[in-house]
């Protein structure tokens, strides 16, 4: 495997893909199940989902972490999804219901919602406590990945 490659761990059928860094991760399919490896929405996790991708994806990924009766969650979503629209090309977007998964928010040390966390290299690279809204939550996620404006998903593909 090239040193610039990334694993990306398809949540469809468990499979780790091998994706060049150069690649577009809205373009990128799971070489076993053909699953698009990157949506242009978040994606709801399990607790079980995110171990795995803790465990073994190299890729660059952001976790809100919310929970149902959370009006800053509420608020922050809508935002959450246009950023994942706009940088689905180069991060990953995922949504953990703490409530839903609370062994997994406990091993996350979250100590309130909503939490935004990133992964790159197979590690953890931020972590953001409390709602984060329209140009500063995309700031702050290009700021954590080094992302620059030309890597934005242009709303017409």
């Amino acid at each position: 495997m090239a040193d610039d490659d990334r694993k990306i761990l398809c949540l469809a059928c468990g499979a780790l893909n091998r994706v060049p860094a150069a690649r577009a991760l809205s373009t990128a399919k799971c070489g076993r199940c053909a699953a698009g490896l990157a949506t242009p929405e978040p994606v709801a996790l399990t607790g079980e989902q995110l171990a795995a991708l803790v465990a073994k994806d190299t890729g660059a990924f952001v976790l809100d972490v919310w929970a149902p009766w959370c009006g800053p969650c509420r608020m922050m979503a809508p935002h959450y999804t246009s950023a994942a629209f706009n940088l689905s090309s180069r991060v990953r977007f995922f949504k953990l219901d703490s409530e839903q998964n609370q062994a997994a928010a406990t091993h996350l040390q979250i100590r309130g919602v909503p939490t935004l966390i990133g992964w790159s290299g197979g590690r953890q690279v931020a972590n953001q406590p409390g709602a984060q809204t329209g140009p500063a939550l995309e700031a702050w996620i290009r700021n954590v990945f080094s992302l620059t404006e030309t890597h934005n998903r242009s709303h017409t593909e």
